[in-house]
């Protein structure tokens, strides 16, 4: 519903449709709903908070700019997350920040207020850099989980289509066009897509430490460097 995007049946998009079922068949997982956003920002998320209640949903833009193989390399890569429950790692991640924060404003007020002042021990600017610094703490570890788990994502998809350097191909675009077209979305919710979508949320330094998505240069050589190993060929699901 972020996204505005619509379920579609195989009578809606036949080809798309297909090519979801083949694809999580490879990945050994039952057939998610399909969708699709009308953005004309290249994207593709997945969602759902198990296997039968999972959504691969693709925009408009996308399926007008990466070729077939490309797109089943994007297609791949939501798999994976659905296969690795990314969805629900994410959302205890999240659940726990949001705790550390919530505990962190208590200490905060706490300090403001004197609490503990009879006690020898305590140290009211201890506990307020510490109720600062906490909450911090979590969301980088948050945001380091969402990472870890884009190029997780990444290696798996290639093991479901069989080719790392589709999947490669397909972020290079997407990037270059992310930056270029705008998507009207929920912050919320730009971390469940393949590329960020927000176009001015790229980090650099240590601001790239509060990033939901790795360097995409980064992901495209880890792509290239997996498909030059003999054993690819071998890898299994």
């Amino acid at each position: 519903r972020m996204y505005g995007a619509r379920i579609v049946g195989p009578e809606d998009a036949p080809d798309l449709y297909r090519m979801v079922d083949r694809l999580r068949q490879r990945a050994g997982l039952p057939m998610p709903i399909v969708a699709i956003a009308p953005s004309e920002q290249p994207n593709a998320f997945a969602t759902g908070r198990n296997y039968n209640n999972a959504v691969v949903c693709v925009t408009a833009g996308i399926l007008r700019l990466v070729d077939r193989e490309e797109l089943e390399g994007v297609i791949a890569h939501e798999l994976a997350h659905i296969k690795h429950r990314h969805m629900l790692v994410g959302t205890i991640a999240a659940t726990m920040a949001g705790a550390i924060a919530m505990i962190g404003r208590i200490i905060q007020w706490g300090a403001i207020f004197g609490m503990g002042r009879d006690d020898e021990d305590s140290n009211p600017v201890a506990l307020l850099a510490m109720a600062i610094i906490a909450p911090i703490a979590a969301m980088i570890i948050q945001f380091a989980i969402s990472r870890q788990n884009e190029f997780v994502a990444d290696r798996t998809g290639a093991e479901i289509c069989g080719r790392p350097l589709a999947l490669a191909g397909a972020l290079g675009k997407l990037e270059a066009y992310a930056r270029r077209i705008p998507m009207g979305v929920n912050p919320a919710a730009a971390q469940l897509a393949i590329v960020n979508p927000l176009s001015g949320d790229r980090g650099m330094g240590f601001l790239r430490l509060f990033s939901t998505h790795p360097s995409t240069e980064e992901r495209i050589a880890r792509l290239r460097e997996l498909a030059t190993r003999p054993e690819f060929n071998r890898l299994s699901i």
